[in-house]
């Protein structure tokens, strides 16, 4: 995917150890396989990241290079171990991410949760399971999981390979209803919810921090390839019904509780855009009124980054708003 604007900034400063880790465990000059030299804007090289201060220390995490969609992933370190959270795009990226959190806290990753059927969030499940770490997602979210492969696999493989899954990723199912999770010596509640930007989601929650994925964004336009931007404002409120203080998103980082707020602000506003142009049952979305749109919601939030994502979903945004 193309990608245009400048990269997102995290609310709250953060300590990036990424070049510290790399220097002290040798990785300078291979941070990853794919894309550690990929240009960002201005020019400036955009190479993946490990962020250990989010209010917490014992919270931390990895951010992809341009490749991985500057995804970012995360652990929770607990007396005896680490509990990940999503396994990255790019099985390289995956190994690279459990290198760097083992490297950083001295412990080994036990357990991994896989958030939502999306391949930045699932893509890696094998890598993990060859190195002995027991990857887990909801049912509903599992379920969903081969239909997204297929297609998504479709889009990418050949871009990619070999450093794509080609087998379909196999989670362990923890279930289809809200479950305690206990490794590493911590327990976190893996909150089972509906659909959202995808078609299941869960959401993790550990002593004030919740592990949303790409439920909210920050400095980065959502993907609303699904279009469901009412059922996505319905998670929104469930996760801050959990009242948390730290939230963790699945590309731009970490923030307070007022990212939620942000987040229902923009689907927010994308639907009033949407719905100035008057969608219809019967009446399809043309390719002129398609640009205007975009051109609006880009023009919003011009600091955002990859308008691409609102651009694959804008037919079925049409769709869902049609009355």
């Amino acid at each position: 995917m193309d990608r245009r604007g400048t990269p997102g900034k995290n609310v709250e400063e953060m300590k990036n150890l990424g070049w510290i880790l790399a220097a002290m465990t040798g990785l300078a000059g291979c941070a990853t396989t794919n894309g550690g030299n990929t240009t960002a804007a201005g020019g400036t090289t955009a190479r993946p990241e490990v962020t250990l201060t989010h209010g917490d220390a014992r919270i931390g995490s990895y951010v992809s290079s341009w490749d991985g969609f500057r995804t970012s992933s995360y652990w929770i370190e607990g007396p005896t171990g680490l509990i990940l959270i999503d396994t990255q795009f790019l099985p390289s990226a995956a190994n690279e991410f459990v290198d760097w959190a083992e490297r950083a806290t001295g412990k080994k990753a036990v357990l991994a949760i896989v958030l939502h059927p999306n391949p930045d969030k699932f893509n890696g499940t094998e890598t993990l399971q060859k190195r002995g770490i027991r990857v887990v997602t909801s049912a509903q979210v599992l379920a969903n999981i081969p239909g997204v492969h297929r297609l998504r696999t479709e889009w990418f493989y050949d871009r990619f390979k070999p450093d794509y899954p080609v087998a379909v990723p196999k989670p362990e199912s923890f279930g289809a209803t809200t479950t305690a999770l206990t490794a590493g010596g911590i327990t976190v509640k893996a909150h089972v919810m509906n659909a959202g930007c995808s078609l299941a989601h869960v959401v993790v929650e550990y002593d004030g921090h919740v592990f949303v994925g790409d439920l909210i964004t920050q400095g980065f336009h959502s993907w609303l390839e699904l279009g469901l931007l009412r059922e996505w404002l319905d998670r929104l409120d469930q996760i801050a019904a959990l009242k948390p203080a730290h939230v963790h998103t699945g590309r731009g980082g970490s923030g307070e509780d007022d990212l939620i707020d942000r987040e229902r602000q923009y689907l927010k506003t994308v639907i009033a855009i949407v719905t100035k142009y008057h969608p219809r049952k019967g009446r399809e979305l043309s390719d002129a009124t398609s640009e205007k749109i975009l051109k609006e919601i880009v023009a919003r939030y011009p600091a955002y980054d990859y308008p691409r994502f609102v651009e694959n979903g804008l037919e079925q945004v049409w769709d869902r708003l049609a009355r």
